[in-house]
């Protein structure tokens, strides 16, 4: 079969759902809808934690980078897949296929390290409660920040770099939404043995990796939170990091079934639904899982404050850093992450006694 190199300048046919006419109406429906939807969701997570001098905190910062990351991915992605939905032509010019690729893939593993990071800062909140503050420090969270969106566009950078240099059949006929890894090495030319093994690196990179820090830093919580006595102290230790354990399970799990899954017909037909799923549906639910959270934890803070149901731990401790003795008494009350320090007076015994 005659071959193309991927550097000309010829577009491609995205084939999607185009056997399907009824089908590729009722996608364009629901996705555009749910495109709008992931639109308002992540632009106001934004804009509140941006405007709200109130949520400048370690948790709103990655939950604005998060909205952000989900804003630029669905923008990326999505307006090409309705076009092609709607109208007749299924085609996607070559610099639009190749900034696309760049872009989904570069976001793609940044949502990933992005996810650890905040894996670390569940850890940090209910692992180190009362260091969380120093911990998670401003300078920290900036250079967390940048690692995640650096580190993904690196990879971004190798891997389409690699793609570009493949031969492709001259049909350039794409069996997919999007322009991905896996549906350009399927119209390759050459043996991808090469492509495939350096796919099975990065995953493990960027995928496997990360999944692997995220258990581990849950199996850390989940053993801190069992040491709580108190059935409603756990709850709340536990709905602290729900939502992002839940957005953890809904991400890895997609990418994993489309990029680690067999090679079949029956995955390959299925593995489009996935497709879907994860760059339209899976940014949509961001928003709701989050500012749910959110909204349940800020109402429970607020109610046991009113009914004074809050829980306080106090700490008696002393130590005696020279002869005199010192009497320190601490007042803390837990609510999800947030542990405030109400007072903490330090007098000699002498002035107890």
């Amino acid at each position: 079969m005659k071959g193309t190199n991927l550097s000309s300048p010829a577009g491609f046919i995205l084939l999607g759902f185009s056997d399907q006419p009824q089908l590729e109406m009722v996608l364009f429906l629901v996705i555009s809808v749910i495109h709008i939807l992931t639109l308002m969701g992540n632009t106001a997570i934004k804009l509140v934690s941006y405007l709200n001098p109130k949520l400048y905190t370690p948790m709103y910062f990655f939950l604005s980078n998060f909205a952000f990351l989900d804003l630029c991915f669905t923008t990326s992605i999505v307006p090409q897949m309705l076009w092609n939905l709607k109208f007749p032509e299924k085609t996607i010019s070559y610099t639009g296929c190749v900034i696309q690729l760049y872009v989904a893939l570069g976001l793609g593993s940044t949502e990933c390290v992005l996810l650890t990071v905040m894996a670390y800062d569940c850890f940090s909140a209910i692992c180190w409660p009362l260091h969380y503050g120093i911990i998670m420090h401003p300078k920290l969270l900036q250079q967390l920040g940048a690692v995640a969106w650096i580190s993904g566009f690196v990879e971004s950078t190798v891997q389409t770099v690699l793609v570009l240099q493949l031969p492709l059949c001259s049909h350039h006929r794409v069996d997919d939404f999007v322009c991905e890894v896996p549906a350009l090495m399927k119209i390759a030319c050459v043996d991808t043995t090469f492509l495939e093994n350096e796919l099975t690196i990065a995953g493990a990179l960027y995928v496997i990796t990360p999944l692997g820090l995220i258990l581990v830093s849950y199996g850390c919580i989940v053993g801190s939170v069992l040491r709580i006595k108190s059935a409603e102290g756990r709850r709340r230790a536990f709905g602290t990091c729900g939502s992002h354990l839940i957005v953890v399970v809904l991400f890895f799990g997609t990418l994993i079934s489309v990029y680690i899954q067999p090679k079949s017909k029956y995955t390959q037909n299925h593995s489009k639904f996935l497709t879907l799923f994860y760059t339209v549906v899976t940014p949509s639910l961001n928003p709701l899982i989050y500012t749910l959270r959110k909204k349940t934890l800020k109402g429970l803070r607020i109610g046991c404050l009113k009914e004074t149901q809050v829980k306080q731990k106090c700490e008696t401790y002393s130590s005696n850093p020279s002869d005199t003795g010192y009497f320190r008494h601490r007042f803390s009350f837990h609510v999800g992450r947030d542990i405030s320090i109400i007072h903490i007076k330090v007098f000699p015994f002498s002035e107890v006694l």
